[in-house]
């Protein structure tokens, strides 16, 4: 752990002297006076008292706000205005990064799933995520399930009650009144629900009208590996946090325009990476994917219809099994959709 981890870790438990915070680290008063300039600089104002160096009483939201009592193994790279966190975390991977959070206050370039174009206003909790976990390819989408539970939690300490539409669209409301068969899809413009790299799926330019609620979250997963492992993975996540609805195109909501009021950001992206690792950090973590996600789903039991690249498939979804297929009983039988784009329906006597 560098002076600066190490500091804030000390700082937790409430003013810490700047000799005794040398000795226990074993470096120089002047490392601990550097480390205490260099939190400052970021915005994390550090006090000085006759008792030692004090946390601030807010938290910013920076790479040190964030760290601040993190339950992660994450290091924060914070940038005020980033193209994409998920480019700037796979540059990160590729120099050989492990566990390292790249978090944006705005981005402004990339592209979501299937090369979408994606917006990421500031107010955004933007963040990815680039591990090297010891796991095979196959075991892959379960980062992305595990990514979407943590967006779930997230938003429901928030406050909102959000849901999970599969395979990894985050959304709040419409649960019970979405779209019937026959409805047909409408162009709308891209959801700042998806950021521009660091999430996918949050409303497409051509997105079915029964999407299952308001877009809040989205995912965007990336690897490199070979057939037997992985090299590295990136967990792109973004929701709509502190965002003004008049900034938000349609079928798209943030958590500011669900609770009428503020968000705290730091809160949120905390949140986010700590449930996040204890599902992909942590020996059973991704045992527990598939129950959490199941626990968290407004898809299973619902009238479904699955666009895939070569398919339209409707019937009731009544499971999701490893690595995160889709189980839909047509009436005829049931089929596993591995990839598609899912739509919400109503029987048409409803």
């Amino acid at each position: 752990m560098d002076t600066r981890r190490a500091l804030l870790a000390a700082l937790e438990e409430g003013p810490v002297a700047g000799p005794a915070l040398a000795e226990e680290l074993d470096v120089s008063r002047a490392a601990v006076w550097k480390a205490v300039e260099s939190l400052r600089e970021e915005g994390f104002a550090v006090a000085s008292t006759n008792e030692g160096y004090v946390a601030p009483a807010r938290l910013g939201y920076s790479a040190a706000g964030i760290e601040f009592g993190l339950d992660a193994p994450y290091a924060v790279e914070y940038h005020e205005r980033v193209s994409s966190t998920n480019d700037r975390a796979r540059e990160l991977a590729t120099e050989g990064a492990d566990r390292v959070a790249v978090v944006a206050d705005e981005q402004v370039g990339g592209r979501g799933r299937l090369n979408r174009e994606w917006v990421a206003p500031s107010g955004g909790v933007w963040v990815s995520v680039a591990t090297r976990p010891d796991v095979s390819p196959a075991r892959v989408p379960l980062f992305t399930l595990a990514a979407a539970i943590a967006m779930t939690d997230a938003c429901r300490e928030a406050g909102v009650d959000a849901h999970i539409k599969w395979p990894n669209d985050v959304l709040v409301g419409r649960e019970d009144g979405d779209s019937d068969e026959n409805e047909e899809t409408r162009e709308d413009p891209p959801s700042s629900a998806s950021s521009a790299s660091a999430a996918s799926s949050a409303s497409s330019a051509s997105a079915p009208i029964g999407r299952g609620g308001r877009k809040l979250a989205g995912v965007l997963t990336e690897m490199e590996g070979e057939a037997d492992r992985v090299s590295w993975l990136i967990a792109g996540m973004g929701i709509n946090a502190d965002i003004d609805a008049s900034d938000l195109p349609a079928g798209a909501t943030s958590l500011r325009a669900e609770l009428d009021g503020p968000v705290d950001r730091r809160r949120v992206a905390a949140t986010l990476l700590e449930r996040f690792a204890a599902l992909t950090e942590t020996a059973d973590g991704l045992d527990r994917v598939l129950p959490a996600w199941r626990e968290r789903a407004s898809t299973l039991g619902r009238r479904v219809r699955v666009e895939t690249a070569t398919d339209s498939i409707v019937g009731t979804a009544v499971d999701v099994v490893s690595p995160g297929a889709l189980v839909i009983d047509t009436g005829e039988g049931e089929r596993r959709v591995h990839a598609g784009d899912c739509e919400h329906l109503r029987d048409a006597e409803e």
